[in-house]
């Protein structure tokens, strides 16, 4: 059992708003987030954590594909979406992280990510040029150690030191993220010239 689990709780500060409900490639992000997750035929379940203006967004997206759960302690930070996610999924062999803010990762990198588990490895990460980003799958075995985890810091501190397994993805994916309305801005224009 491999749980998808994609995060889009922040109040998206510097955006200026509920970033998850801006449009790239005429689709909002937290709908184009779940539609790539959920085409992972792999995937055997797929939670999408919502937090900051969770009503609003579950009102105004189509989520289908996804089971929306809202986390109290999102102004925590990352650490609290995690968890949340994390104990929504229950009882899964590992779980798969994508960040609604980054619409260039799709289903192709989920996909490649998932093709590289092995045996005795904690995770497995996708990497642009050598620089490790998401997707990222958690085995089983780190997630009590994530579950342990506070403040607004993601896995990166627990998968220090541990193996984890690189995939290149830079072909098939991109992992510019929205953080800004400049961000928005170049990302649909690199949308529109594909």
């Amino acid at each position: 059992m491999i749980g998808g689990l994609i995060l889009g709780a922040g109040a998206g500060r510097r955006f200026g708003g509920a970033k998850q409900l801006a449009t790239v490639g005429g689709e909002l992000l937290v709908e184009r987030a779940v539609r790539q997750m959920a085409s992972v035929g792999e995937l055997d379940d797929v939670v999408l954590v919502l937090g900051a203006d969770a009503e609003l967004i579950a009102r105004t997206a189509s989520l289908d594909g996804a089971r929306v759960v809202t986390c109290p302690d999102w102004s925590e930070g990352q650490a609290a979406s995690l968890r949340c996610g994390i104990a929504a999924l229950g009882d899964v062999d590992g779980v798969l992280v994508t960040l609604v803010d980054q619409p260039f990762v799709g289903a192709a990198a989920i996909e490649r990510v998932l093709r590289a588990r092995r045996p005795g490895s904690a995770a497995v990460r996708a990497t642009y040029d050598g620089v490790a980003g998401h997707p990222v799958l958690l085995e089983r075995e780190v997630l009590p150690a994530v579950l342990a985890l506070r403040g607004d810091v993601g896995a990166r501190a627990v998968l220090s030191g541990a193996d984890v397994v690189g995939v290149p993805c830079e072909d098939v994916a991109e992992p510019a993220d929205v953080d800004t309305p400049a961000d928005l801005a170049e990302l649909r224009a690199r949308a529109d010239a594909h």
